[in-house]
């Protein structure tokens, strides 16, 4: 099992989530963040001052899938997320030891 962590633009969202549900993603978490990557937030006029934004409002998008999907659910979420500007986000994978569903009980790709 794989947990998928997405950061992507807010207004992505539904377009995302919705890519992710026709795949066949059964759960998702999100987040709502602020960060900055390599373009060290931007520069903003107002009232004639100009200021710097260094934390942008990003969505984290966290899921957990088996080995099998990891690949077609990255994909997904970047082809739906992209729109080729800066600060489109980032897709990290990470292993996951053990799962276990609360209510039932059930552990590993079970529980998920």
């Amino acid at each position: 099992m794989k947990k998928i962590e997405a950061l992507i633009k807010p207004y992505k969202l539904e377009e995302v989530k919705e890519a992710l549900i026709g795949i066949g993603a059964e759960g998702m978490t999100i987040s709502e963040v602020k960060g900055f990557g390599k373009q060290k937030g931007c520069s903003q006029n107002y009232l004639g001052v100009e200021h710097t934004v260094d934390f942008q409002p990003k969505i984290k998008i966290e899921l957990v899938v088996p080995d099998s999907q990891v690949e077609l659910a990255g994909r997904v979420i970047a082809n739906s997320a992209r729109t080729g500007r800066v600060g489109d986000g980032k897709i990290f994978v990470l292993a996951v030891e053990e799962a276990i569903h609360i209510r039932t009980g059930l552990v590993g790709e079970g529980a998920i």
